[in-house]
């Protein structure tokens, strides 16, 4: 058979097909907040959510999230892939985005397994738990909650992150990288931390499961005025 008649009967083939692949796909896409992020839901909320650079964000509280989009948005924060994604979104849409994802409760991913000595975990948990005066660092529950799971509206939580997230973060802040509506607390927190107490940290919260209930407290739960003025979690009116 000539080349011309093969190509012409795979054209014909493949036409045939056409009808069959065009029944499987709906007609048209609902139009729902879980259609529209997609995408996002590829990386952030994977079940197990323990890719080293993708945090799960459901449940988080919806401020915070809110307040991330715009980051991102707004160059405070570093990424190519985020930035492209939100560059031309209203505020009223990305905070219809926090909201969704701070409304979906995923199941928890397990806790990270770790080699690193008792004395490094130690240390972690101290920094922590308590805290060091000795170089002006606070306790993250003091801001993040005592179960580390975040407090409402606008504080992240701790507990579930992956270690390499974590210590990236930390990174961004100490490189000015990443950045938060001023005054930015956690920019000077990173910058009194040394990288072995970075790694402490993310250590010892990462080999800690996430609680069954991550729900972030309320925003009562925790001391006012926080250890450090904090721009992106300003202190309610009063």
């Amino acid at each position: 058979m000539p080349f011309s008649a093969c190509l012409a009967a795979l054209v014909l083939i493949f036409a045939s097909a056409l009808p069959a692949f065009a029944a499987d796909r709906p007609a048209v896409l609902p139009d729902t907040m879980a259609q529209r992020v997609i995408a996002c839901t590829a990386c952030h909320a994977k079940v197990q959510g323990n890719d080293a650079f993708f945090p799960r964000i459901s449940g988080k509280p919806a401020g915070y999230l809110y307040n991330q989009l715009i980051n991102f948005r707004d160059g405070r924060r570093q990424s190519p892939v985020m930035t492209y994604m939100v560059e031309h979104l209203p505020d009223a849409y990305l905070r219809e985005i926090a909201e969704h994802f701070s409304n979906q409760h995923l199941e928890p991913p397990p806790a990270q397994p770790t080699s690193v000595s008792q004395a490094v975990l130690e240390r972690g948990k101290l920094l922590v738990l308590q805290g060091d005066k000795a170089i002006k660092v606070p306790a993250c529950i003091a801001c993040h909650g005592e179960r580390l799971t975040g407090v409402a509206p606008a504080i992240p939580g701790l507990a579930g992150l992956p270690r390499d997230y974590v210590n990236a973060q930390f990174g961004a802040w100490k490189n000015k990288t990443r950045r938060a509506h001023a005054p930015d607390c956690m920019a000077d927190i990173a910058s009194r931390l040394s990288l072995d107490d970075v790694a402490a940290i993310s250590h010892w919260i990462g080999a800690r499961a996430l609680p069954a209930d991550p729900a972030p407290a309320a925003a009562a739960a925790i001391t006012r005025p926080l250890p450090l003025a904090c721009g992106s979690a300003a202190e309610p009116s009063r």
